[in-house]
């Protein structure tokens, strides 16, 4: 399994579409997988179980002040909380493990820790890596035999973000605060691969080949 981290603008999408491609011109079986804490696909399946599919595509101000409101409430934003990390322990705990038997190689976007930086983001009061199950999650989840991390400039995010015109971009601020969390993680993690995500696309790619051979 190989990840890709990172925040917005970076670059993950169009390298993780390039590694693909990569692989299938290889002849070598691939799966991207996109995963979010909340919003993995047990969840998305849950909540449209409960939840009308037009209500969950549409995303304005109005939906996201009515779910802030309901994230007020300990017991709605615990029970979330609880399962969204059931869902990664399967995920990444059986799910990927089988793909991989099967001879999948399995290209993930985003990885655990980008999750812990959202939870820690927008539940600050629930400090949910100390919880039991959070721990069990990082003990049984599957490692990555590659986990790049590509960083940009606070800048250059915003710049990106806008000529994609992403309808709700992080703030300065937010951006800032997980630009750090990803620069600590890069320094004491020994498995990361820390990219510059300003250089050119091709020569990113060729960076990350040259690395999984």
């Amino acid at each position: 399994m190989i990840a890709f981290s990172g925040i917005d603008g970076a670059g993950k999408s169009t390298q993780i579409e390039l590694l693909k491609t990569h692989f299938e011109q290889s002849e070598k079986k691939v799966e991207l997988f996109w995963s979010r804490g909340g919003y993995s696909p047990g969840m998305m399946l849950l909540k449209s179980l409960f939840i009308k599919k037009k209500e969950i595509e549409e995303c304005d101000d109005s939906a996201i002040i009515i779910r802030d409101k309901q994230f007020s409430k300990p017991l709605i934003r615990k029970t979330w909380l609880f399962l969204s990390i059931l869902d990664l322990i399967y995920f990444y705990g059986i799910y990927i493990r089988f793909k991989e038997l099967l001879g999948i190689k399995v290209i993930c976007d985003r990885y655990i820790f980008d999750t812990s930086i959202d939870f820690r983001l927008n539940f600050p009061q629930e400090k949910v890596e100390k919880w039991y199950l959070w721990r069990f999650l990082i003990f049984f989840a599957i490692r990555p035999k590659r986990h790049f991390v590509i960083t940009i400039p606070v800048a250059e995010s915003i710049r990106r973000s806008a000529l994609k015109d992403e309808p709700f971009p992080d703030t300065l601020e937010t951006l800032e605060l997980r630009l750090k969390d990803y620069l600590a993680f890069i320094a004491e993690k020994k498995f990361t691969v820390h990219i510059d995500g300003t250089k050119e696309i091709d020569d990113i790619h060729a960076i990350i080949k040259v690395d999984i051979l």
